[in-house]
Formats: structure tokens, sequence, C-alpha cells
């Protein structure tokens, strides 16, 4: 993926549970607090930016965009960030390239071969899965299933995904869609994804990118 030399300049813990992180105790996060958020607004706040011939993930409009130029191909960018029982919410706006599409985020990334994913499409499916060894697998059903709650072609879509324990959870504009549950890993990075089927040119943004503490 991309450089991530960068600094995540969007961090919005209080300074009481930064200087406890810094000494190395567990910070008490309160549920509903917001641990990470980033608008995008600022190129350096700490994401990939990657372009190649195959796909482009970078800051784009006050946004950030992944578009993806090859057929059956998944792109996804992380801010390299280490958490755990998280809550996460993006919007996500296509702005070009088939329906047939997916998009969402990413939590408890451990690599490039291993991670969880949230994704829905242009076409009104929804899902919850796993990259295990680099196998992509979903957990919520045998497929992507379709959900009214998902807004179609170039309608804008509010994701939020819970990964609370083994409980794996998305909802689209507020409605459940999908839940599953999975216990490969118990922390990790988080990020965002988006990917093509048999027709090349998945364009999407998002913003508004928050991480909170999951409430009960």
């Amino acid at each position: 993926m991309g450089d991530r030399r960068l600094v995540p300049s969007r961090w919005f813990l209080p300074a009481g549970l930064l200087l406890a992180a810094c000494q190395g105790l567990a910070p008490r996060v309160d549920p509903g607090q917001v641990i990470f958020q980033d608008d995008f607004s600022r190129p350096t706040s700490g994401w990939d930016r990657y372009h190649d011939t195959t796909y482009l993930s970078d800051y784009a409009e006050g946004s950030y965009r992944i578009n993806i130029l090859d057929p059956n191909t998944d792109a996804w960018a992380n801010p390299d960030l280490t958490l755990s029982d998280v809550r996460i919410e993006v919007d996500v706006t296509k702005v070009g390239g088939p329906d047939n599409n997916v998009f969402g985020v990413l939590c408890r990334y451990q690599d490039s071969r291993n991670f969880y994913f949230f994704l829905a499409s242009s076409d009104g499916y929804a899902g919850i899965g796993v990259y295990k060894d680099g196998r992509r697998r979903l957990l919520s059903d045998k497929s992507l299933l379709p959900s009214e709650a998902v807004q179609r072609g170039q309608g804008s879509n509010h994701l939020r995904a819970d990964c609370d324990g083994y409980r794996l959870s998305l909802f689209v504009n507020g409605r459940p869609v999908a839940e599953a549950q999975a216990a490969e890993w118990q922390s990790g990075d988080i990020g965002l994804i988006a990917g093509t089927y048999e027709l090349p040119g998945t364009d999407v943004l998002f913003d508004n990118f928050s991480v909170l503490q999951p409430t009960p």
C-alpha cells in the first residue's frame, strides 16, 4: 500500500488519556467517546496515498478517494493505528463507475492478507466478511444480500460498522443490515475499502470518518 510515514493529525483523545497511553497504562475510554476522527480536509493526516495503473487512493476535494481501474480488484487504505473494540462511521458517495461495485470500512487490520471488512454496493447489497491468509470469505451470509437501506446509484450512504468483542455489525443509513461473529483478532488497524467486479472504474469518495468506543 501507500506511504505511512505521515503522522495522523486528527486525534480527539483528551490529554489525560494520551498521557496514560504514553505511560504504558490502559486508558479508560467511555462508551460513545470519539477515539479518532478525520474529515480529510488535510492531506497530511496520515492515510495511505497510492497511485499506479491499477488503482489510486488519495485525498481529493476535501474527501478521501479510492478509484479502481482494473476489474475484480479490491483496494484499501489505512491510517496506521492499533485499536480494539471500535464503532466506525463514514459517509460514502459514488462519483463514477458501475453500480455493481463495493465500498466500506475495515477493522482489526493485521496486514494486507488479514482483516475484517464491511461492505455495501451502489446496486443495493451489503455484508460482512474476512480476509484470512489472503483469501476473502463472507461471514454474514453466503453472498452480499440486497438491502432497502442502501441508497443506489450516486446516492450517498452513511455506514456504521461495529467491531465489539466477537460481534461484527453493519448499519447503513441508520438501519441494521448484517451481523456476524468472528474471533481471529482482538485488535488492529482500521481503514477504508472499495472494489470492482467484472467492470472496472469504481470511484468513491469517503468523508466524515470517525471511530468511537462502542456503546452497550
